[in-house]
Parts: C-alpha cells; sequence; structure tokens
C-alpha cells in the first residue's frame, strides 16, 4: 500500500504508527499518543534553542556593527552557564558527538563577548578573556573530579538566571534594549518552556522544576521589553533624558 510523505515523516521523526492510525485514520485524539507527540516536539524544539538561540543575537551585533544595550555581566553569566555542560561531559568522558552542539553554543557566546568587549574599544581583553576562559574550561574537565564536575554542572541554571537579571534590569535603566536580539529572546524564552515541560513530566514540582519556572518568567519579561522597546533605540532613550 502506497504512504503518503507525511504520513513517512510523522512516523519517522514524532510517533509511532499506532499513533498515526489512531489520530490521521481513526480521527481518535488518543491522550498517550497526544502526549507523546508533544514531548518529542518538545525535544525537538529544545535542541533547536539549544543550537541556534545565540546564531541571531550574534548576527545582529555584526550586522549593526555594535553592541549597545547588551550587559557584559549577563553574556559572561551565559558563557560561565553554557561551559557547565561541557566541563561535566569532558570530566565524564563522554563521546563528542553527545555534547557538540553545547560547544556551539559556547563558542557562539565567546564569539558574542569579544564583540561586546570590541566594539567598547578593549579589543585586547576581547581576546584574551574568551581564549583563557577555554583554556580554563579544558583544564576543568580534563582535572576536575567528577564530584567537582557535578558541582559545577548544577550550578549552571542559576547562572543563567542570573544572567537573566541583569539583561531585564538594564534594559530598564537603559529603557531600551540596543542590540538585543528578539529572535534570540523568543527562541530562549519558547526553549525555556519546553524544558519547563520536561521537568514537570520528570519531577513534578521539585526545586528544579521551581528554577526552571522562573527561568521561563524572566524569559518572559525580556521579550515584553524587546517588544515594547523595539522601536526605542539609545539615542532616543538619551534624546527623552
Amino acid at each position: 500500500m502506497a504512504t503518503s510523505p507525511l504520513r513517512d515523516f510523522l512516523v519517522t521523526y514524532l510517533m509511532p504508527e499506532k499513533c498515526y492510525e489512531h489520530i490521521f485514520v481513526h480521527l481518535h485524539w488518543h491522550v498517550p499518543c497526544l502526549k507523546f507527540v508533544l514531548n518529542k516536539t518538545v525535544g525537538f524544539w529544545i535542541i533547536l534553542d539549544t543550537f541556534l538561540a545565540q546564531l541571531p543575537q550574534l548576527l545582529k551585533i555584526l550586522w549593526r556593527g555594535n553592541a549597545e544595550g547588551l550587559s557584559l555581566i549577563s553574556v559572561l553569566l551565559q558563557l560561565y552557564a553554557f561551559s557547565c555542560p561541557v566541563v561535566y561531559a569532558i570530566a565524564n568522558h563522554f563521546p563528542l558527538f553527545a555534547w557538540a552542539e553545547r560547544l556551539i553554543t559556547l563558542a557562539q557566546t565567546a564569539a558574542i563577548v569579544f564583540l561586546i568587549l570590541h566594539y567598547r574599544g578593549n579589543t585586547l581583553a576581547g581576546v584574551l578573556l574568551p581564549s583563557g576562559f577555554g583554556g580554563l574550561v579544558f583544564l576543568l574537565g580534563s582535572y576536575a573530579t567528577a564530584a567537582v564536575a557535578s558541582v559545577i554542572h548544577s550550578s549552571s541554571l542559576a547562572a543563567l538566571i542570573a544572567s537573566k537579571v541583569f539583561q531585564t534590569t538594564t534594559n530598564h535603566q537603559n529603557g531600551h534594549t540596543g542590540q538585543l536580539s528578539t529572535l534570540s529572546v523568543l527562541l530562549s524564552w519558547a526553549g525555556s518552556l519546553g524544558v519547563v515541560w520536561i521537568s514537570l513530566q520528570e519531577t513534578g514540582g521539585s526545586l528544579a522544576t521551581l528554577s526552571h519556572i522562573l527561568s521561563a518568567g524572566l524569559s518572559c519579561v525580556l521579550l515584553v521589553q524587546v517588544l515594547c522597546y523595539r522601536s526605542i533605540t539609545g539615542t532616543d532613550a538619551k534624546k527623552r533624558e
């Protein structure tokens, strides 16, 4: 029997064949199947967020030729947060394919740190800081004990939450979001919602889940700020003052 390309795609990537039959053949909204599909979709979205969330921000800074409005402390905290899984993976001898996407995100964030410092006239610091930090990451991964690597890994969420606090505070103080990328913030917000959903499925109302909810809430605040301030530049804010 001939099959459609849509069926092949759905059965291959999103759902078992039985779920396809329940939903599309018998038109039965089978709850376990719907939950399975939602979990799969959220998983793909989280992976997409990991790969792409920083890229629009990096491209926007390069396109505009400045990093106005971006909090350096916030980005440094992101750099630390994204390095924690890399340290943990190296320390536990995970194969490269298991954490390569984290390395890509870490490299993109390091490039953003460089550009912020470069456009502020500190090019040397922009070169030395990410390079030194990268060396430190691989030294920790190579020589830190498994217990130390685990503690570092568990601190990544706190660093990510703190980074969002610093950026939202900077936006509020400046009265604009400068070169903060709307697409990056949107991807981060959607990804954080996905992480909340997965965390609720796995651990319920644990402290980790509450932390993920706080992170998602701060991402929502950032998104609201970007949408509210998107027509306001740093020059406009100074004129109003």
